[in-house]
Parts: structure tokens; C-alpha cells; sequence
């Protein structure tokens, strides 16, 4: 039986680009939202903290919940990412970066042409170009597929 894994997230949005973790899987080149799992007695929003300080050396302060994914397919959990508008406050000077496995660096994306951009889940795409614009967008993104 597969348990759940809470997962938060950082949308990082800056002069019309996104913040995103640059990943490499055996060559395959794509992006992902930070953040990180969270851990037992630490609030959603201290996770997203956390995480953005490890993976990237930045402080955010987290705003609002603004999407909700599933996945409860093809891994070995049930994961829910739990997606933050994040305000970047500072580079953490002297930070020890402890990137995710995988992870080769970190890039800030346009959103004006995110549909064309290798960033997943990606139901994150449209949703994160329709946030920026104030247009009405779901919060919950429901369950991504495989490949997603």
C-alpha cells in the first residue's frame, strides 16, 4: 500500500518570469517548481521556506496557496504538491546549497512563452500563465499523469 507524501512548492514570479529548479535525467533536460517534502511537525509554509533556502540559497515569505496537484501514479507514493506564491526576499549570502538529486542549477522562465518551456507537472503551465494575467484559474489541479 502506497502512503502519502506532502510536497511545497514555490511560485517565484519576477519581472514575468518564474523561478524553477533546472533538472537532468540521463541527459533529459526539464524544470519543476522548488520546494520538497514535508516534515512531520513542520507547517506547509515552513517546508516551502525550508526548501527554497536548501535547493536554491533565496528566502521567500509565502503569500497564498494557489494550486493543488495529485499524483498517485507512477511513483511509489501518493504525492500532494501544495503550490505557494512566494514573495523572493534575498539571496541567503553564504547558503550551503543542497540541491535535489538530479538537479543541475536553477533558471528564471518566461511565462509569456511557459507552454513551450519543458516546466512540470504540465498543468502547471497554463495555470501559472493564467494566475500571472488575473485570469480565473482552478485551484486544484487535480491527479497528473505519468509522464506529467
Amino acid at each position: 500500500m502506497k502512503h502519502i507524501r506532502n510536497s511545497a512548492k514555490a511560485l517565484i514570479i519576477r519581472d514575468g518570469k518564474v523561478l524553477a529548479s533546472k533538472m537532468d535525467w540521463d541527459g533529459d533536460i526539464f524544470y519543476i517548481l522548488p520546494g520538497g517534502g514535508q516534515d512531520v511537525g513542520e507547517l506547509l509554509t515552513e517546508a516551502v521556506k525550508r526548501e527554497c533556502a536548501e535547493e536554491l540559497g533565496v528566502e521567500v515569505e509565502p503569500k497564498s496557496l494557489v494550486f493543488v496537484i495529485e499524483g498517485e501514479r507512477g511513483e511509489a507514493f501518493h504525492k500532494i504538491d501544495v503550490v505557494f506564491l512566494c514573495e523572493y526576499v534575498k539571496e541567503i549570502e553564504g547558503a550551503e546549497i543542497k540541491p535535489d538529486e538530479n538537479q543541475v542549477g536553477i533558471e528564471w522562465l518566461g511565462i509569456s512563452n511557459l507552454m513551450d518551456a519543458p516546466l512540470y507537472p504540465k498543468k502547471l503551465r497554463s495555470a501559472i500563465m493564467g494566475f500571472h494575467n488575473n485570469e480565473p484559474v482552478e485551484v486544484y489541479l487535480g491527479n497528473e499523469n505519468v509522464g506529467d
